[in-house]
């Protein structure tokens, strides 16, 4: 017996001493708790940029009149203030999320009780007692979730999901591998789950850290309920709300397709279903699939609506007949300019050192652009037409055919629309990342090019529009000197000798090479250069036919050049904004004169006024009486008919220029017959046309008088008809180089 005794009295001993360990160990875990908690104020992130506001917003790139061309965000955002809350708003989230919000400090204790009796006492006894689950993933947790005040979801929401400190992410806090590798958790997780433990931690945190945010905001902003309006502003700014829309704002457009500053108290269903999207956008965000399922969260929420007095009772049960809206309104993140915005992103990098796309992705910036919104919507429409009338003569080409367009202002180069290409391509609609054929593709201009061959001409001093020139064979040399190509024209024609603008008119090959010849293939690198032509051009014969690759921009700013007389350099940013409000100075070169002489620039605009005026003009179509546009250019069609281009403008600084190419990407032939005059011409006329007549740039200037009257007085002269007997090459005026 007395074995027995001091057994039994052994066993007591164990147990007391078990029960005084688990009371030590325990009290000192609590106490740990609960220091860390109200007292340590280590190792906390930077405040400042919550208390500054500065939540990723969305970045617009808008146009000359500030109407958006495109929104780009990581997170679709709009960051509100207090007073930009409907009051309905503020009262369903405060219902919903937290009826003590503005009585509290950050942590509601009145609903500890509520949160206690949600402890899975079964799941913590088989713990305890080391009984498995068949499954044991899934398994519950033995602590609830839930009871999170605003400014803990707050708290998380910003600052949890990236907090090295605790290695902790909240989108994995349900696993049940233990991820905290302190003391505490570790301790813990031999009494509950891993899962748990991770949840308790995250819960530790997040009131650490709201205890801490509140107090930060009270000295920041002088009072409790200024603090509080300002946390809960940026509560409803940060919070997901599905469908990737961040924030209130953001949602109600998604969803109502309305600003959230016109909701009033007759939008309080709609209110209290935005409110409950944010305790789980996945479940309770309104879809044709999940109707029943947000009825039933937006009942419930009216109810704790009216009985925290916000709304009358009857308001509530009228509300709960409503329907809930099952079609989500899609909104379109496509541009309007893919190219204009690609043109953005690649300006913006020389704009300033310190700024880039990531800014633009993140709010942090507001781009302004030179393009108009109006002549982009019609370039892209000009562009479709013109493609589809391709198609029709050639339909096992159709979706294959690509074209670009660009518009310049003349006086500056500032970009006033620009297509890199078909808006709906390879079975998706085209993106700013995609390939911009204006900027990145580099073809032969073919005929476009001849103009700076005559300008260069001109610029010698031995030529003007009425010298005349041979249009008979010539060869040249190839660029190995092994052989020599004999140069034909379009029609396989020759005329004898003809007046230089009757050559530029027509487009005559032959006599572009011999002027070339004349003047030195080095005289045409030279001026073209000086107009805008930055790709390096081969110093080759054939760079006079346009053999030589160059990109669509700087062909259309060689143009723009000649029209205006003024050197720039193409740009599509006029200003930035930064979130601050700050504004950044405005890049929009001025142009300087460029550096020509008056009368040579005279006299290639009158030439080429000529291509349209002229009878037999490879642009004669555009003059016309349905065609009151006065305009000059050029039609360009390389070798085999891979592209077809025309590059043209109005007249001076007030004017614009327009250049189109179509061709294929792999750089196939259009077909026979199918040049510039016929493929890209029609898609000049259709913009010059309504930007005119839709007076998007007020009246079309007109060209000099005296410039006119030249044109007039070489029409009235019988030079424009075909020799019937080719004057002798004896007779051909001698040219002194």
């Amino acid at each position: 017996m007395r074995g027995v005794y001091f057994r039994g009295s052994r066993w007591q001993k164990g147990v007391f001493r078990f029960l005084m360990y688990t009371m030590v160990i325990g009290s000192a875990l609590i106490f740990t708790g609960l220091y860390h908690v109200y007292f340590d104020r280590s190792a906390l992130p930077d405040i400042e940029p919550l208390i500054r506001f500065e939540f990723p917003t969305i970045g617009h790139v808008y146009d000359i009149n500030d109407q958006p061309i495109i929104e780009l965000a990581r997170e679709y955002r709009r960051n509100i203030g207090y007073k930009d809350i409907p009051p309905i708003v503020r009262d369903a989230i405060i219902a919903t999320e937290d009826k003590n919000f503005f009585r509290h400090n950050g942590v509601d204790y009145s609903a500890l009780p509520r949160v206690l009796s949600k402890i899975r006492i079964g799941s913590l006894a088989r713990k305890i007692t080391g009984i498995r689950w068949n499954n044991e993933d899934n398994r519950p947790a033995v602590l609830p979730q839930g009871g999170s005040t605003i400014t803990q979801q707050l708290a998380r929401g910003y600052f949890l999901k990236d907090l090295m400190a605790f290695q902790y992410k909240t989108n994995q806090e349900n696993g049940n591998h233990l991820r905290q590798g302190i003391s505490l958790p570790r301790v813990l997780s031999y009494i509950i789950d891993s899962r748990s433990i991770n949840m308790l931690v995250r819960k530790m945190e997040e009131i650490r850290l709201s205890l801490w945010i509140e107090k930060k905001m009270r000295e920041r902003f002088g009072s409790k309920r200024r603090a509080k309006e300002e946390i809960l502003a940026r509560y409803a700014s940060l919070i997901y709300m599905g469908n990737g829309q961040y924030g209130f704002a953001a949602a109600a457009e998604y969803y109502y397709g309305r600003p959230l500053k016109t909701f009033t108290v007759d939008d309080a269903e709609k209110a209290v279903v935005l409110a409950g999207i944010a305790k789980a956008p996945s479940y309770y965000a309104p879809s044709a699939r999940n109707t029943e399922r947000v009825l039933r969260r937006r009942n419930q929420n009216m109810a704790l609506m009216a009985s925290n007095g916000f709304i009358s009772v009857e308001s509530a049960q009228s509300a709960e007949k409503k329907t809930i809206p099952v079609a989500v309104r899609i909104k379109t993140k496509t541009s309007l300019g893919p190219a204009v915005v690609r043109n953005v992103l690649d300006d913006l990098k020389g704009f300033r050192a310190d700024l880039g796309i990531e800014d633009l992705l993140q709010g942090r910036i507001q781009i302004y652009s030179t393009v108009d919104g109006r002549v982009q919507q019609i370039v892209n429409e000009a562009l479709e037409h013109g493609l589809e009338r391709y198609e029709k003569r050639h339909p096992r080409f159709r979706g294959l055919i690509q074209g670009s367009v660009i518009v310049l202002r003349n006086r500056d180069a500032g970009i006033l629309a620009e297509s890199g290409g078909r808006q709906f391509y390879q079975g998706r609609l085209a993106s700013y990342s995609d390939f911009n054929r204006v900027t990145q593709s580099v073809r032969q201009p073919g005929s476009a090019m001849k103009p700076l061959v005559y300008l260069a001409a001109f610029q010698h001093g031995k030529f003007n529009l009425d010298t005349l020139v041979p249009d008979r064979p010539i060869g040249v040399r190839d660029s190995g000197e092994q052989s020599t190509k004999w140069i034909s024209n379009y029609d396989n024609e020759f005329q004898g000798v003809i007046p230089l603008r009757k050559a530029l008119a027509e487009s005559r090959n032959a006599v572009a090479v011999w002027v070339s010849q004349r003047i030195g293939i080095d005289s045409i690198l030279q001026v073209s250069r000086s107009v805008g032509i930055q790709t390096p051009l081969k110093p080759y014969p054939s760079t006079a036919l346009g053999a030589s690759e160059v990109n669509l921009m700087e062909l259309a700013n060689a143009y723009r050049t000649i029209a205006s007389g003024i050197m720039a350099q193409p740009h599509v940013i006029r200003r930035i904004v930064l979130a601050s409000g700050e504004e950044l100075a405005e890049k929009e070169p001025s142009g300087v004169p460029v550096n020509i002489d008056d009368e040579v620039l005279f006299l290639i605009q009158e030439g080429l006024r000529g291509v349209v005026r002229i009878p037999g003009g490879t642009a004669h179509s555009l003059d016309a009486n349905w065609f009151p546009i006065p305009v000059m250019g050029k039609t360009g069609t390389t070798n085999e008919f891979r592209d077809a281009l025309f590059v043209g403008s109005t007249y001076g600084p007030e004017g614009i220029t327009v250049a189109v190419r179509i061709g294929f990407d792999d750089n196939r032939s259009l077909g026979r017959k199918e040049t510039g005059n016929r493929v890209a011409l029609p898609v000049f006329k259709e913009i010059m046309l309504r930007v005119y007549r839709e007076k998007i740039l007020g009246p079309a200037p007109v060209f000099p008088d005296r410039m006119e009257k030249n044109i007039n007085n070489y029409l009235r002269s019988r030079l424009v008809e075909v020799e019937d007997d080719p004057v002798p090459e004896s007779e051909i005026p001698e040219v002194n180089i």
